[in-house]
């Protein structure tokens, strides 16, 4: 999951709600029903709320502390160096810094953020911007960006500097330059700033130059994926054809599209692909079966895994897929569900510690690369691990979780290692959650319900085009003799279900501000429920050195949701409408729907998509 995330005020959610209400004709007619948050922010229930989270927050980075304070002892004794914040970090724990943003969420899209560290401000600028004046980004506080360069800047580059500051969303009134010892200074860049990414073409040049040298060769790789996670990439393509007509590419997927980013020669590639296969633990020799593999390396002080997949290309070539797993590119809980905050409340309930005993099943549903992995990642890391077991099963492991067991399938002749064989023998470990990777087939879906009946809260993920049809999808694998018995056991047991879209957003540096009659005719204005005066942004296809000249900077979840909030034993109306007519479900009493028509209508009123692609999000 895989997945990036925009604020929304609560005024916008609000005002989006209002016109739900007024306009429901417009909605096939289907009532929805919302979970009330309450009076607005800032008067008594709205605070007692915030301050539950608040200290939710300060709980989930107290809650490990103790128990990583021991392991940093024993890993110093054993000559190994980890900072209480690394540890913290692997554990799934927020940084203060990462608590303010959390807690006090953005009015609107368009309000300036005051103060933000070194760290968010390096994730958040474009390098070519920054890196150049070789200046350490000290961070931001009330208005002053405080930095320390290596040497003396001329008025025009701090001006420059502090444009782009502004451009990206922060308050910046002046700019504060402190004086640092350069020895200092110069450690410091060489520990917190990781060039790699701006050399990498020089890097290139200086290899295929001399396509023997092993040590270039190198250096590359690691400059190849430091550069794809400067610039936000999830994934790398590479193709290696030994036709000598035959184009041979690196590509980066960023924002779900795959941008061309270097052209090798068909010697230089197969030396590259030789290298990742043989760091991967992969026979390099091997270039007609399709094998996976997995290796690390340091980047910006922390470790991120890349999953590497190799099969056949052409007569004999190579494919290599390569899955960056940053850590730090993990959403948090509150900051993937702050634009839906009834839905986030509902999931901080099933996932508290007071649940125990309780059961149930949570599902995620979507197409694959819709952020589904990133979802459930994000409800681990929210379970209190420190007093729950949480036994994850899958396949293959993604992330790493600290406290929490994990298991990976096996695939074996006698099927005992496929998922229903280990959610059978995940309850013989006397789990509190039980976390699937996927449900693929029949007896997956029946051990599931088995276990979420018999009090384990199961939370897993599925393949389904939206939230009703994800219902259809379980049925569809149910053996035809226990159909009925299963339905009831999913209509007992089910508790939320979330089906999510990743949908680009627009460049909030560039992005075009436009009047709504200007660019929709008047049947998309009544479908997207806009006045003809309305003011929307629309995509700047020119683009800025923001979005690296694209006019789209990152994604944001886009839900078709279901929560179901009745009692277990007031239910047979829900088992009925499964049997019946599985699209009635949505009308039923307990149930909450929200439908991705609603979602997408806030986006457009919030700024972060254009309408004309919001049309075609509805059409899809």
């Amino acid at each position: 999951m895989a997945e990036d995330d925009n604020n929304n005020p609560d005024g916008a959610v609000e005002s989006a709600e209002s016109r739900t209400a007024e306009n429901a004709e417009h909605r096939s007619g289907v009532e929805r029903r919302k979970i009330d948050l309450g009076p607005p922010e800032g008067q008594p229930e709205r605070r007692s709320v915030m301050e539950r989270r608040k200290a939710y927050i300060s709980e989930g980075r107290e809650r490990y502390l103790d128990m990583v304070q021991k392991e940093r002892s024993m890993l110093l004794s054993q000559g190994i160096s980890q900072s209480t914040e690394q540890l913290l970090d692997m554990a799934g724990a927020y940084t203060p810094s990462e608590q303010t943003n959390m807690i006090n969420p953005e009015d609107d899209i368009d309000r300036i953020k005051e103060t933000a560290s070194g760290d968010q401000l390096r994730s958040v600028l474009p390098v070519q911007t920054w890196l150049p004046l070789n200046i350490h980004l000290i961070g931001l506080r009330d208005g002053v960006l405080r930095i320390a360069p290596m040497n003396d800047l001329l008025e025009k580059q701090k001006d420059s500097l502090v444009s782009t500051v502004r451009r990206s969303g922060f308050r910046v009134d002046r700019l504060e330059v402190e004086i640092w010892d350069r020895a200092e200074l110069k450690e410091t860049l060489r520990n917190v700033h990781d060039l790699s990414a701006d050399r990498c073409e020089k890097t290139l040049a200086d290899w295929l130059s001399d396509v023997d040298n092993g040590l270039l060769l190198n250096q590359f790789q690691r400059d190849m994926l430091a550069e794809a996670l400067q610039m936000r990439a999830s994934d790398i393509h590479i193709t290696q054809d030994s036709s000598p007509s035959a184009p041979n590419w690196i590509k980066y997927r960023i924002d779900g599209d795959l941008i061309p980013m270097h052209l090798l020669p068909p010697e230089a590639m197969a030396r590259l692909t030789t290298l990742l296969k043989r760091d991967g633990g992969l026979n390099f020799g091997d270039k007609t079966t399709p094998k996976d593999g997995r290796f690390s390396f340091a980047w910006q002080g922390r470790t991120v895994d890349v999953r590497l997949a190799a099969g056949p290309q052409g007569m004999d070539g190579e494919k290599l897929t390569l899955r960056l797993l940053d850590r730090a590119a993990l959403k948090g809980f509150e900051e993937l569900f702050k634009r839906h905050e009834d839905v986030g409340g509902h999931l901080e309930k099933l996932l508290a510690p007071e649940m125990k005993g309780g059961g149930g099943l949570i599902l995620l549903s979507g197409p694959t690369g819709s952020g589904k992995t990133t979802t459930l990642y994000a409800c681990v890391q929210q379970i209190d691990r420190r007093r729950r077991h949480v036994l994850t099963i899958e396949d293959p492991i993604e992330y790493e979780m600290r406290y929490a067991t994990q298991w990976q399938i096996r695939h074996t002749e006698d099927k005992s290692g496929n998922f229903a064989s280990m959610i059978r023998a995940a309850m013989r470990h006397d789990p509190d959650y039980i976390i699937i990777g996927e449900m693929r087939d029949g007896e997956t879906v029946e051990t599931a319900l088995k276990a979420a009946e018999s009090g384990h809260t199961v939370i897993t993920t599925v393949h389904a085009d939206t939230a009703i049809q994800t219902f259809e999808r379980l049925i569809s694998l149910m053996p035809a003799e226990r159909e009925r018995s299963s339905t009831f056991t999913l209509a007992q047991q089910v508790r939320c279900i979330l089906n999510q879209r990743l949908v680009k957003t627009l460049c909030q540096g560039c992005a075009h501000t436009s009047v709504a009659k200007d660019v929709l005719d008047t049947v998309e204005l009544e479908l997207l429920e806009l006045k003809g005066d309305a003011k929307v942004k629309t995509h700047n296809s020119s683009g800025c050195d923001l979005c690296n000249r694209t006019g789209i900077l990152g994604r944001t979840l886009l839900l078709d949701t279901l929560l179901v909030t009745s009692n277990v034993s007031e239910r047979s109306h829900i088992f009925k409408a499964l049997r019946e007519d599985v699209h009635s479900i949505s009308h039923q009493e307990g149930v909450v729907f929200h439908s991705r028509h609603e979602g997408v209508i806030d986006l457009v009123v919030s700024g972060l998509i254009d309408p004309r692609s919001a049309i075609v999000y509805m059409r899809e």
